[in-house]
């Protein structure tokens, strides 16, 4: 997702340090089922795009954006977290058999990711 938002904002990258770098957030951070990938990854191409903030004001300016963005995602995938978009719980290697067997990656995930993204791309060209 957030190497998706780079390539549609030309935001220069290392193409590989992207993924590397927001791996970690799979699962909810490693697997815990915090904070959804999707959306750690559109908070970061949300700053990437923004830059960092040259003061007080710019900061509170820019900060308005993600907060912006946690609304609209949450408002329509219902929730913010790993665990309770999916239900699952990714911690062990037996729960993430019975994820992956499950129909909860392209019910779920595939979606939230897709609506990141969209909502990030929309956001982002209203700025």
């Amino acid at each position: 997702m957030l190497l998706a938002v780079c390539q549609e904002f030309d935001i220069e990258t290392d193409n590989d340090v992207i993924p590397r770098i927001a791996f970690g957030f799979a699962g909810g951070i490693g697997n815990t089922g915090a904070v959804c990938g999707a959306v750690a990854g559109a908070v970061m191409a949300i700053s990437l795009k923004q830059g960092r903030a040259e003061s007080m004001e710019d900061a509170l300016a820019k900060l308005d954006v993600p907060q912006e963005f946690r609304r609209r995602f949450e408002a329509e995938m219902g929730k913010l977290t790993c665990r309770e978009l999916t239900g699952a719980d990714l911690s062990t290697a037996e729960s993430r058999m019975k994820y992956m067997d499950s129909d909860i990656p392209q019910t779920v995930c595939f979606p939230a990711v897709g609506a990141a993204y969209r909502i990030v791309v929309e956001m982002l060209n209203e700025t």
